[in-house]
């Protein structure tokens, strides 16, 4: 060309040349060079996505990610604080947005903040622990004095929750081996730094960043204790524009609302205005780096809490439905379909389902046996990993109370695939102090109060021995000690022996008056050998020696004032499948005892049976129950007794006292509330058809027949045990009123 125009125009041309060259250039051009090579592509803008905190509001975040995913819109790297995390973690490992909606919609959100198992799947030792001390009370007693657990819950269900989420069950994924870099947000308790994970264990990170402080116990994590990422970044905008260099960021926030003043008035809710309140400083400091090229999507979540897990979908909605308004902002950033289709492939899990497991090993533990951990697991060798069953296994494990936590990793050994199973023993054990409150008061006896205290030492050998030594005072005073040592590693057989005495009071009814009032000493020596059998229940034989005291404290004696001394063979299968120790809602239990006294001639027979069945909002119960004496007859200070409530309750506690004593109701209970996240139990209301029966009646002479009762509650099993307030009337006459809290 240049050749060209200088033959043209060999000295400087005019502009009607220069028009005239332009119109016939193109002609001339494929004469002596080749075409001009079309103007470069523009390289897409690297673009960074922030999913923010806000609890279950987070959900939001998957409306989101659907529509970057129906617009196709690519993204570099992502960061994530507490639920954000959750998200992104998610996201990054493979999962797609359809399939995290199903997961969080098929979680029972209410379970996952209940570390424990069903009641069905503790031990047996462990629900007779229950029933006599808080669940909640437990405190380390160690060198440096009484130190409380680091949280309401450790976030065991939790962890394998998030285990599941990402396929660990294929091999623990590590955060800096992920097709997308993800960075998650935590909090150092102990010194306020802001903690981001880029590396390591993404479930342990996911942990981390969701850790509400007071809530979920910290993760102890390299010498550090990290709790909830929201409290130094809640939307973490500068973690993107360094970790890839984001032109352009995609911020959601989905943080909750401060309260308004008339809401701000218990500890409760000063304490979350507090943390609501640093975390909105943070998040108004981020969001003021956003430039006019970013995008920023805030979904309207009114109504919806941090706490309303159930309500998943619906923020997911809203999230979608916020996502949507900035569409044409977000087209801008769209790919072609092809390649955003290969951006997506590289995202997808393609690591093969695990075909076998070679070892199982148990790792981390110091003082506690590996076998009774062994003893759950039912994973066989040289099968595929069953997921389910193993997470069952470890809540079982994690159930005998001896553990923060029991996690698992699949690792590839030498070329063999090796379960490891990590539990992690109590740092504030393994001594623990329990504490338990009984207040009771009812029309025809008036009030009681029991405090009672103990301290458990756990793991004094390799087989597991313990020691409990358990104090009362109140309207009853007592003490006892107990040495329970398993025989084998398994914990299946085991001996026992235990001394107490018990200073209680007894009322005597005639004619449903009071007419006096003893206190009866009780001093009881027993030695046992027994067998657990499974999580089913436990069978026990052994040798019971007693010293009864009765004395008449007020009113006449219609019964002897006597010293007394019992002693012979007692025999006991005890199965309890019940899903709650108060209140159930499904499964059965059975009781059946044997006594033969060697000094009082007679045998005593006791035997129980109660079961509970869900219909919806409703429970079905029943209960049923007999004692006699097949063999002479129950002396009145080995009497059984009816009386109180769900016990024959227009009767006052222990009234109808005898021999060949028979009982059965069938209640109906209506679920009316259920206890805030992080608590189990529910309210209901209830009523209850009894009927009973004293064959022989050392009280009450004149009542041998059939007696019932209807009772009418409000109740439920709570932190402090179970509560209910009810009235019970007989058509016999007789009526009671019944307030209590507590452990029985």
């Amino acid at each position: 060309m240049r050749r060209l125009l200088r033959r043209l125009f060999p000295t400087r041309p005019s502009a009607a040349a220069v028009l005239a060259l332009l119109v016939l250039a193109p002609l001339a051009r494929g004469a002596d060079e080749a075409p001009l090579p079309p103007p470069p592509v523009l390289p897409r803008p690297v673009i960074g996505l922030v999913l923010g905190g806000g609890g279950a509001r987070g959900a939001a975040h998957i409306g989101v990610l659907e529509v970057l995913e129906r617009l196709h819109v690519p993204v570099d790297c992502v960061a994530g604080t507490s639920m954000g995390a959750l998200v992104a973690g998610a996201w990054a490992a493979g999962l797609d947005p359809a399939t995290m909606r199903r997961e969080l919609a098929q979680a029972d959100w209410a379970d996952m903040f209940q570390d424990n198992p069903d009641y069905t799947e503790l031990n047996f030792r462990n629900k007779r622990l229950s029933q006599r001390f808080l669940p909640g009370s437990e405190s380390g007693v160690t060198d440096k004095g009484v130190v409380g657990p680091p949280g309401v819950v450790s976030g065991q269900k939790i962890k394998l929750f998030f285990n599941q989420l990402v396929r660990a069950d294929a091999g623990e994924r590590d955060l800096g081996k992920l097709p997308l870099p993800v960075s998650i947000i935590a909090t150092d308790i102990g010194t306020g730094e802001r903690v981001v994970f880029r590396d390591g264990s993404l479930t342990q990170a996911m942990r981390a960043s969701m850790s509400v402080p007071g809530l979920m116990a910290p993760l102890d994590y390299e010498g550090r204790k990290l709790v909830d990422g929201g409290l130094v970044d809640n939307v973490p905008i500068r973690e993107v524009r360094e970790r890839c260099k984001a032109d352009v960021v995609i911020a959601v926030n989905v943080g909750s609302p401060l309260l308004k003043a008339a809401e701000v008035g218990t500890l409760l809710t000063v304490s979350a205005q507090m943390v609501a309140i640093l975390t909105e400083q943070n998040v108004s400091q981020s969001l003021a780096t956003l430039g006019p090229n970013d995008v920023y999507i805030k979904p309207d979540l009114d109504g919806i809490t941090a706490a309303d897990f159930e309500r998943n979908a619906e923020a997911a909605d809203r999230g979608r439905a916020a996502a949507e308004t900035m569409a044409g902002a977000l087209a801008r950033l769209a790919v072609a379909p092809a390649e955003f289709a290969a951006w997506r492939r590289r995202l997808e899990d393609h690591r093969p389902e695990v075909q076998r497991v070679d070892e199982i090993q148990i790792a981390g533990l110091k003082r506690v046996n590996p076998d009774t951990v062994n003893r759950y697991l039912k994973q066989i060798l040289g099968e595929p990993l069953d997921t389910d069953a193993l997470n069952r296994d470890l809540l079982r494990a994690y159930g005998d109370g001896a553990y923060e936590g029991v996690d698992y990793a699949l690792l590839s050994q030498r070329g063999r695939n090796v379960l490891r199973v990590t539990p992690i023993e109590k740092r504030w054990g393994p001594d623990y102090l329990r504490l338990a409150v009984n207040l009771n008061s009812n029309l025809s006896q008036g009030s009681t109060y029991v405090l009672r205290a103990g301290y458990q030492k756990t793991w004094l050998n390799r087989l597991g021995a313990e020691l409990l030594v358990t104090g009362e005072i109140g309207s009853n005073t007592g003490a006892s000690v107990e040495l329970y040592q398993p025989l084998d590693g398994a914990q299946q057989f085991f001996v026992e022996t235990s001394a107490s005495y018990k200073r209680s009071r007894i009322d005597v009814f005639q004619d449903d008056q009071r007419t006096a009032e003893y206190r009866v000493g009780n001093a009881t020596v027993d030695l046992a050998a027994g067998i657990n059998i499974g999580l089913l229940g436990q069978a026990r034989l052994g040798w019971r020696d007693s010293h009864y005291n009765a004395d008449v404290d007020t009113g006449v004696a219609l019964l002897p004032e006597q010293t007394a001394h019992n002693s012979g063979w007692l025999v006991a299968l005890d199965l309890d499948q019940l899903n709650g120790l108060y209140f159930p809602s499904r499964g059965w239990s059975a009781r059946a005892a044997w006594f033969e006294s060697a000094h009082a001639d007679y045998g005593k027979l006791g035997l129980e049976a109660r079961a509970a069945w869900p219909f919806g909002p409703w429970v079905l119960g029943a209960r049923a129950a007999y004692t006699a004496s097949p063999r002479g007859q129950v002396p009145a200070y080995d009497a059984s007794s009816l009386g109180g409530f769900l016990n024959l309750s227009g009767f006052a506690t222990g009234q109808l006292l005898g021999d060949d004593i028979r009982y059965a109701h069938l209640r109906g209970e209506r679920i009316v509330g259920r206890l805030p996240l992080g608590l189990r139990g529910d309210m209901r209301l209830g009523l209850a058809l009894e009927a009973g029966k004293v064959g022989r009646p050392y009280t009450e002479v004149n009542r041998t027949g059939w007696l019932n009762s209807a009772t009418i509650y409000l109740g439920g099993e709570t932190p402090i045990g179970p509560v209910y307030l009810g009235v019970g009337h007989s058509s016999a006459g007789p009526t009671n009123a019944y307030l209590f809290l507590g452990t029985p």
